[in-house]
This record gives C-alpha cells, structure tokens and sequence, in this order.
C-alpha cells in the first residue's frame, strides 16, 4: 500500500508499506478515507523532536475492511473516528477517562504501527479505540469535522477541559494553530463569555473569530501580557490555554491568570527556561497533557452530526495523499492552517 514514510529532517515521502493484516483477535483494519498533517508532525519534520525513521501520521478516518475474532461492536463496512491513540480499555488508566495513557496503547504511526497518512491501518483493540460514525453520505465538510475529531479538535477541547472552562468564563487562548482554534471553539462551547485569541495572522484571527474569539490581541510576550492585564482590568482571565509548548508560551499564560485560575496546556512541551516559581507564587494551577480524545470523541461528534459546531473549518488546505510533500510544506512554511488530503471516498 502507499503509505507516508519519515525519512529524517525535511524528508517526507510517499513509499511503500505491507498490507496490514489482522495480527490479533481485538485488531481491525481500516481502509483510509481522509487524514491529515498534526502540528506535532511538524516539530520532528523540523528535526526539534526526534521520530522513528518509517511511518507517521495519528490522525485519519475510514472503513472497516476486516476485523478480528473477538471484535464485536464493529463490523466491516462501518464508518469510523480514529482517536489519535489506540487503547485496550480495560486499564485503569483507560477507566479514568485517559486512554491516552493506556498501560498496553500506543500511538499511530510511531515508525512501525501503521500511520494515518497511508492508505490502510491496523487499529490494535478496535472496539475499544475506533468511534462508529452513524449514517452515510456525509460531506466533504463532515469529513473534514470528522477528521479534526481524531485529535486536534480534541486536544483543544482538552486545554479547556483542564483549565476548567465553564459558563461564564474569561479565557485566554495562547496559540492560533489548528489546536489553538480549536480550543477557541472549545471554549465557546462550554459556555465561555469573554474568549481572548492571540494572533498576528488574518486568516487565522478569521476563524477565531468564526470560532467564538471576543478579543484579538496581535502583541507577544511582555506586551501580550500588558495588553490582557488591561483588557481585564487588572484582574487577569479565569483560564487560560497553552497550545503551543514554548517558554514564551506558557510564561506568558501564567502571568495572565488571575490569581487561583487556572492553564490547561496542550502543547507539546520544548521548555527550557519556564520557572514553576511564578505560577506558585499566584496560586495559578497548571493541568493538560495528552488528549485522551476516545473519551472526548463520542460527545463531541454528537456537536459535528447536529450542525452545532464546525471543527473541520480549521482545514484550510487539501490535497490527495500523492501531494503528501506539499501537505507538509504548507504548515511548515505557515502558507496554511492545517492540511487534510483525501485517500479514498466513502
């Protein structure tokens, strides 16, 4: 099968793959009908976080082709949400809600499972990690919304989640890629009042905006702060969410929250310098991590299949998996938000 090979810094290719084939009784295979580039993807192609040579990709959705002996709940033929991670479901991790960290999971496309940016997938515990999607003959701009649930959307949802976001609240969001967005929209949607987006580029501020962003604010670093200190008068955001992993980025997300308020952080952490020190001193609460998004896809796709929110608006660019290069140069360069490519139809 075709399938997108990482092949070190700046070296993505369109390759070869073996066909995966059901190995245990739990796994499914799966045909891909759409994936997409992870803002993650991006910090190995920039060599700044290291990944196996091979497969890469976590984010797709498909079709069941095969399944396994002990797979029950799905069948070949049924449309499904991959979340970024596979889990078995029974750890205790699993039952606490953080399939992401899964005693017995992993992570898709990590050199040698299958990636998302291929034409097939092996997805280890199938009925415990793919999400079935009810009805048929759904849009392009479903797809896209369906594809932005296998992890971006949820990742942003994440950041609100643990920063406590809730009706009423003044949020911050620090970070105006796909997840950033997406946590604009996460926020909006747990009934957030005041929603403060950090952003320089217009297209992004465009879906902010679309998103539920009340505020825009350009400026960065101490001026950012300065900036939101005085848009709250002095008091600071109740939340404020870090979708980024820079030192400037969660700095600049402490120093903004109120005093007992809390920073839900999604982003891939590459700090350095960040001094734990100033988020003691106000009584501000740091939470987040990896996304268990098989706990957040099922209600979340409720939103998607009722009209109510649009996650897949974060696209802004597609292309077929034989333009995977481009796909990848595209977020790279910032020419776009993020890149979603078509492998098959429905």
């Amino acid at each position: 099968m075709k399938a997108t090979l990482f092949k070190g810094k700046e070296t993505i290719e369109l390759g070869e793959r073996p066909d995966p084939v059901i190995q245990e009784a739990t796994d499914a295979v799966v045909r891909v009908v759409r994936g997409c580039v992870c803002g993650s993807d991006l910090w190995y192609y920039r060599g700044i976080s290291p990944h196996a040579v091979g497969s890469i990709g976590h984010e797709y959705i498909g079709v069941i082709e095969e399944t396994g002996s002990d797979v029950k709940d799905l069948k070949k033929g049924n449309f499904v949400i991959a979340p970024f991670t596979y889990n078995d479901g029974t750890c205790a991790a699993c039952k606490a809600g953080f399939q992401s960290n899964c005693e017995h999971g992993g992570v898709f496309g990590d050199g040698e499972t299958d990636g998302g940016q291929g034409e097939k997938v092996r997805a280890p515990f199938a009925d415990a990690t793919l999400v079935k999607v009810p009805g048929a003959d759904f849009s392009d701009k479903m797809l896209a919304s369906f594809t932005a649930l296998s992890d971006v959307m949820c990742t942003g949802h994440h950041a609100a989640v643990s920063a406590n976001v809730k009706k009423g609240s003044v949020v911050a969001v620090v970070g105006d890629g796909a997840v950033g967005l997406s946590a604009v929209l996460a926020a909006k949607r747990l009934g957030a009042t005041r929603i403060i987006a950090l952003s320089r580029n217009p297209a992004r501020q465009a879906v902010a905006k679309e998103f539920g962003a009340t505020d825009i604010v350009e400026e960065r670093g101490d001026d950012a702060t300065a900036v939101i200190m005085k848009l709250t008068d002095g008091f600071g955001v109740d939340a404020a969410l870090e979708c980024v992993g820079t030192d400037e980025s969660i700095k600049t997300c402490v120093e903004i929250t109120r005093a007992g308020g809390m920073v839900g952080t999604v982003g891939v952490p590459n700090y350095k310098d960040f001094k734990y020190e100033t988020a003691f001193w106000k009584n501000v609460g740091i939470r987040g991590g990896v996304a268990p998004a098989r706990q957040y896809i099922p209600e979340l796709l409720k939103d998607v299949l009722a009209g109510t929110i649009n996650p897949g608006r974060v696209f802004d660019l597609t292309v077929e998996l034989q333009d995977i290069k481009e796909a990848y140069a595209a977020m790279d360069e910032r020419r776009a938000i993020k890149s979603l490519f078509k492998v098959s139809e429905v």
